[in-house]
């Protein structure tokens, strides 16, 4: 028997601004693109990993209202758990996503004392996304 992750869901306010980021200013490539009652869900994979992808949706998709209104709250406040990408260049990684605009930069390239190089940022909805140098 084999177990693997295959879907990793982040939430976002505005799929649009979010494919700008996750697609072209991290290089990701979308799978799909599917409607839902008025929303849309968007999958995004790495070109060397398809196997797993991660899942754009608004919060009030497919949720009560109170349940979509309680995440959104919490997106808006940058209070749900991020995503950690590797990158075989943090550098130009870093440069590329400045030059797309749209994020908020919470640290630059820097190394850390537990042996990691990385670099973290809000995309456009305000969910920490960190890069560390592979």
């Amino acid at each position: 028997m084999t177990l693997s992750l295959s879907h990793v869901h982040v939430f976002t306010d505005d799929p649009d601004a979010a494919l700008v980021f996750y697609r072209d200013a991290l290089g990701l490539e979308v799978r799909s693109e599917v409607p839902n009652e008025g929303f849309r869900w968007v999958t995004l994979s790495a070109p060397g990993q398809p196997e797993l992808e991660i899942v754009l949706s608004h919060p009030k998709a497919g949720r009560s209202e109170e349940d979509g209104d309680t995440l959104a709250a919490l997106l808006a406040k940058g209070e749900l758990p991020g995503l950690l990408f590797r990158t075989s260049d943090l550098d130009a990684l870093f440069e590329r996503v400045l030059a797309a605009g749209g994020v908020e930069v919470l640290q630059e390239p820097t190394d850390q004392f537990w042996g990691v190089r990385d670099a973290a940022f809000r995309d456009p909805s305000g969910n920490m996304v960190r890069v560390s140098q592979a």
